[in-house]
């Protein structure tokens, strides 16, 4: 027995000894058991969004447009992922009509949203923007309502 060995068994350290030893080698159990899995990983990073699409897209675009052909400057915007808020009461009915068709078929194309606002006033949205919550149809009566009187 070496003088080493003497020293800790007469002050009673080899007991302390082997026990952190223990310790070590569970922690090093538990630490291999918590390792996530090479699938649980890889569906991580599928979880990750880039969010310089969102930055890129904080425009809202105001149109009132005078004529048809106005329409395609609409779907422009669109198509570059800007929300268009469109007032179509200074058109003609049958113009305005001709627009929110257009408009309708773009919005489809390009997975986005269209909604109604206000009289003759709409929002178009591309497929990044989540528009919550919905107007009411009674209060556009009521606007038509007041107009008339």
């Amino acid at each position: 027995m070496s003088i080493k060995n003497k020293f800790r068994s007469f002050f009673a350290l080899d007991d302390e000894y082997e026990y952190e030893e223990e310790i070590i080698e569970e922690d090093v159990y538990e630490q291999q058991q918590i390792k996530p899995t090479k699938s649980q990983s890889q569906q991580q990073k599928q979880n990750v969004v880039s969010l310089q699409s969102v930055t890129k897209s904080s425009k809202v675009i105001l149109i009132e447009p005078r004529a048809y052909s106005d329409a395609q400057d609409i779907a422009d915007h669109l198509k570059n992922r800007r929300s268009v808020v469109v007032n179509l009461q200074r058109i003609s009915h049958d113009q305005a009509k001709r627009i929110v068709d257009f408009l309708s078929g773009t919005v489809y194309a390009i997975g986005g949203d269209i909604q109604r606002v206000g009289l003759n006033i709409f929002l178009c949205t591309p497929d990044n923007v989540d528009v919550q919550g919905t107007i009411t149809e009674a209060g556009l009566e009521e606007e038509i309502y007041d107009k008339r009187w």
